[in-house]
């Protein structure tokens, strides 16, 4: 039996027996024995039985820790167990009720700040439980509960302790009746008025000072009998002109936040004192987060006297936004550009409180508004003043809604109606009559139409078919093709209109801008780009895009027989992509429709005149069929499964019955051995699993003989665009398609195409044109051969990968496969997950990882090797020659794979990269250059401890690749992107060594000397930069200044 339930047993008839008890348990308690929850607990059925005088003895426990309050010592434990009993739900309302009464909790509590935070802590969750849970008990205590929760945590600082204080303040303000301890309430809140506080690093709490200034805000907003003691003190703090901005945002966001609670009568006593207080905040603070929140104090005033409809609220609303208006009207009379941002959001705020709010702001501003801008003789001031227009435009949408809207339209008429007309022709006229050179007066016209259309009921069908064609006109415009904001800001707009109104741009800016596509380009104007642009931009909706495919596709009918260029029709192909990657295709019901008129309509037409022997069509153009096969790809990748198997059996057929790109490895004219681009886009289109039988993907023939061929027929091709199509066809296949029980064909094709690059397998008979590019080719089908197998982490990388660093040291493809590594790791757009490749996610650090310790020792070896040769004597000559070559492949090679490397994978690898990285930055070729540049300023952000002991060297290294070279000269091969790159790396030495300037001290002088040469630099950017790196090392002063 346990001792709480011997206490229960003999408490009643054994008095000492009971004391006796309660001495032991104490003593377990303190001694760690027992924990005060298994003494609660084990009064187990006490707790929810029925019976009255059971349940009796569990109030003799809630006294027993009454009593132990007095106890200093005890005084955690006390309130421990009495929050255990207070979960019980047979923990009834009078036991809370006994606890209050008891007084001694509150009697003591100017000592309760001496006990450890967790003590309080205690004590504190123990009474906002009981508020939670028994708050209509205690209600019934009257105002000696609430006299004795304020002294109870007078003086906290704590900030869990005062989060919970805080919610349980707040609970008391609104569901007690604290009239006559209005003062006293907010004395115990406002005193931490405003809070200060950082927290410690790994704070477990993870309490926030936004956390308890959210509290804090809540607990001085949840009475309106707060507002004579609040509202004075914040107007002091404001008033104050040594407050600190932070305070002032505090103080603001508690005002908003106050206002949206207390009641329109308590504030409107303060409405003009507040004004008055936040003007100077809004008008000419350059704090734009202060404004942000005096902007939102001021509207939340301005709302909370609006929900006072009665004629006296009426009052204190005109009086309120007369103060406002009167102000915002005499800085309108000569208004600056940086005036008239502050007055626009000042009038939109308040004017955006409610509908009575926007009445009188209307009414107040827009007369003489309109007045000051008929007036008004500078092209600052129009565009002023309309952007003042703009935003009273923005609450009238917020507030009557826009197209589209469900909600009721308002019963009270909007204040501009009146004024409509002459908006409209005042925004049409700063728009269309302006100069051509008014760029930013246009960009304001245009917000304003489009806001003006916008709002609900405001313009007719006609006036906004003006606007369209006033934008139309504006696009149509040749002089304004080089202002990308302004057009930018006309399609912006109208694309906004097309959402609800396309029959705008239906019926007027597409046959405006499609009369401008001419029917053949030769001799026209590139206008036609331009126009396509729009076009495409515009098609947003369902319907627009629909129509815009039909007539492309009507103006391909035209354009293809009348022989237009190439390029002509790239780009309403090229529009037809792009409008197709911004939809989501695969949920598109017409998908299917999109397949057979985008991809086996174009393929047929490109195929057709092949294999009829016709006169071939711009479509068979190589730029041509790049774009049909990305169209190809956008759409087949979205098709379902049984689709798919249609497009991977005509792979080869493209849609042709009789035909097979296949067979063009024997045809004649270069155009016939190009339509296996098609196929390669065909290829990267589909799902490993489009056909039944993922061995055979329907080619007509296993993997290993489609690969046998194409690689046959890409070691023999001298076209650039077809061998290129045929190593990524190569490499898709491999990547999809190649199971991994080929892994030795795999290897047996990598040895094969590594012999015919052995020097010992040249022909001699002097005739090697042929075998030459064969050869070459050759170097490239290994290449694209091992992309596919470190893609998806092939067990085969690792050997292949040996195959290419071996590569590297070869006399004669050493450079070649040197420039050859990027292919491994470059972005391609056929080599996506989107597109079904298989693609790992650690496939990059896996290949860093093998590579970089390979080409480090290799490139120790190879100097090791030139020293030996040197040092020997014979052949000192060409020694040097020969292994600074193997030496610079190894740098470029290690180039390749950086360039196309995340930051975070490389920087693990810094230490034995960096000597490569720095000998890089001497090779003559920019791309090498360019890429080590930038993984260098990388290093300096991120790791410039790493380069400490490299400082002097690379900063003459920097040097010279920041001057622009002259022919000839050593520095030839510094292009404007390498000098930049130098530059900026650079500049960035002062701050990355800003603990270690000793060690950039001594090259001061001579860095700011050499960049004086580098400020005549012939480009502009360079200059900039240039200009930017000096500043930046002029700082550097020395230690005695």
């Amino acid at each position: 039996m346990s001792a709480a339930e011997r206490y229960l047993l003999a408490v009643d008839g054994n008095a000492k027996e009971a004391d006796d008890i309660c001495v032991e348990t104490a003593k377990l308690l303190e001694s760690g024995q027992r924990k005060l929850l298994e003494v609660v607990q084990s009064l187990g059925d006490y707790l929810t039985d029925d019976d009255a005088t059971m349940r009796a003895k569990v109030t003799v426990s809630v006294q027993f820790f009454c009593d132990r309050i007095q106890d200093e010592s005890g005084l955690k434990e006390a309130a421990l167990g009495l929050k255990a009993l207070q979960r019980v739900h047979r923990f009834a309302g009078e036991d809370a009720i006994s606890i209050a009464n008891a007084r001694r909790l509150f009697a003591n509590a100017q000592d309760l700040q001496r006990h450890p935070k967790s003590t309080r802590f205690a004590v504190i969750t123990l009474m906002n439980a009981m508020i939670s849970d028994q708050r209509d008990a205690l209600k019934t205590t009257g105002e000696e509960f609430i006299v004795g929760i304020t002294d109870l945590v007078a003086g906290e600082k704590d900030p869990r302790n005062l989060m919970v204080v805080f919610s349980f303040l707040r609970v008391v303000m609104v569901e007690w009746d604290i009239s006559k301890h209005v003062e006293v309430l907010f004395d115990a809140v406002f005193c931490y008025f405003p809070i200060t506080y950082r927290p410690p690093p790994d704070d477990p709490s993870e309490i926030t000072a936004q956390d308890l200034k959210d509290r804090l805000r809540s607990c001085l907003a949840s009475t309106p009998r707060f507002v004579y003691h609040l509202f004075p003190a914040l107007l002091e703090k404001l008033d104050t002109t040594a407050t600190a901005s932070n305070v002032k945002k505090d103080v603001l966001q508690t005002v908003a936040k106050c206002a949206q609670s207390y009641s329109p009568l308590s504030v409107a006593s303060y409405s003009a004192m507040l004004w008055e207080a936040v003007r100077f905040e809004i008008l000419t603070t350059q704090d734009e987060d202060l404004t942000e929140d005096a902007l939102r104090a001021v509207g939340a005033i301005a709302e909370c006297l609006s929900r006072d409809e009665s004629k006296a609220g009426s009052r204190a609303l005109e009086r309120y936004l007369g103060l406002i208006t009167a102000e915002c009207n005499k800085q309108l009379q000569e208004p600056q550009a940086k005036q008239a941002k502050p007055v626009g959001q000042l009038l939109g705020t308040v004017a955006g409180a409610s509908l009575s709010a926007f009445v009188e702001v209307v009414k107040a501003v827009l007369p003489p508004l309109l007045t000051a801008f008929q007036d008004a003789s500078s092209i600052g001031k129009q565009r002023a003043l309309l952007s003042v227009v703009n935003r009273l435009l923005d609450a009238a949408i917020k507030l009557y809604g826009a197209w589209g809207s469900l909600a009721p339209y308002p019963e009270q008429p909007s204040p501009l109606e009146p004024f409509k007309d002459e908006l409209f022709q005042m925004l049409s006229r700063a728009l269309m009559a302006s100069g051509k050179d008014e760029t930013s007066l246009r960009l304001v016209a245009i917000r304003g139409l489009l806001r003006l259309a916008e709002l609900r009921d405001s313009l007719t069908d006609d006036e906004i078919g003006m606007i369209v064609q006033y934008l139309d006109d504006l696009l149509l415009d040749t002089d304004i093709q080089d202002e990308e904001e302004l057009k930018n800001e006309a399609i912006s707009a109208l694309t906004e209109i097309s959402r609800f109104r396309s029959r705008f741009i239906l019926d007027i800016t597409f046959p405006a801008f499609l009369a401008t596509l001419p029917d053949q380009d030769r001799g026209a104007s590139r206008r036609y780009v331009s126009s396509l642009e729009v076009l495409a931009r515009l098609s947003v909706g369902d319907h627009i895009f629909e129509v815009l495919v039909r007539r492309l596709l009507h103006k391909l009918d035209v354009v293809l027989p009348n022989g237009s260029t190439a390029e002509y029709v790239s780009v309403i192909l090229s529009t037809l992509l792009y409008v197709l990657s911004q939809r989501q295709l695969q949920k598109d019901q017409q998908l299917g429709a999109y397949y057979d008129k985008l991809v086996v309509g174009l393929f047929k037409r490109v195929v057709e005149p092949l294999q009829n022997h016709g006169s071939l069509t711009t479509l068979n153009d190589e730029s041509v069929l790049h774009v049909v096969g990305k169209l190809a790809v956008a759409i087949g990748r979205a098709l379902p499964e049984d689709r798919q198997y249609e497009t991977a059996n005509n792979i080869y057929a493209l849609y042709t019955p009789g035909y097979s790109s296949l067979d063009g490895a024997q045809a004649s004219t270069v155009e016939r051995r190009r339509t296996i681009m098609l196929s390669t886009y065909l290829v990267a289109s589909i799902r490993p699993t489009a056909s039944p039988n993922p061995r055979q993907i329907l080619f007509s023939s296993d993997t290993r003989s489609v690969l046998n061929s194409l690689i046959d027929w890409s070691l023999s091709e001298s076209d650039t665009a077809t061998r290129e199509a045929l190593l990524e066809q190569v490499s898709l296949v491999t990547n999809k398609w190649l199971l991994p029980r080929d892994s030795e064909y795999l290897r047996g094709t990598a040895t094969k195409l590594r012999r015919m690059l052995d020097p010992q397998a040249q022909p001699t008979d002097g005739s090697s044109t042929g075998n030459q590019i064969q050869n070459d080719n050759a170097l490239h089908v290994i290449f694209w051969l091992s992309r596919a197998a470190i893609l998806r982490l092939d067990p085969l990388s690792t050997p292949l990968l040996d195959h290419l660093l071996g590569l590297l040291s070869h006399a004669s493809y050493g450079a070649a496969a040197a420039r050859a590594f990027s292919v491994l790791v470059a972005p391609h757009e056929l080599f996506k997950i989107d597109n079904f490749v298989v693609v790992r996610q650690l496939y990059k650090q896996r290949l860093l990882a093998y590579c970089v310790p390979t080409l480090a020792k290799d490139f120790r070896s190879a100097s090791t090797a030139r020293s030996s040769e040197m040092a020997s004597g014979g052949g000192a000559e060409a020694a040097p020659d020969k292994w600074s070559e193997i030496k610079a492949n190894y740098l470029v090679a290690l180039a390749g794979i950086l360039r196309h490397t995340p930051t975070d994978v490389i920087l693990p690898h810094l230490h034995t990269l960096l000597p490569l990285l720095l000998q890089s930055v001497d090779l003559p070729q920019s791309n090498v250059k360019f890429a080590t540049l930038q993984m260098l300023t990388v290093t300096l952000t991120e790791s410039p401890t790493s380069l400490e002991e490299h400082v002097s060297g690379l900063i003459k290294r920097l040097m010279k690749c920041a001057t622009a070279g002259r022919e000839g000269h050593a520095t030839a091969s510094n292009p404007p992107r390498v000098r930049i790159s130098a530059l900026a790396c650079l500049r960035h030495f002062p701050t990355a060594f800003s603990k270690r300037h000793d060690l950039l001290l001594p090259h001061r002088p001579a860095v700011i000397r050499d960049l004086v040469a580098v400020l005549d630099d012939p480009k502009r950017d360079v200059r900039k930069e240039a200009v930017d790196c000096r500043a930046a090392w002029l700082k550097l002063d020395e230690p005695d200044d």
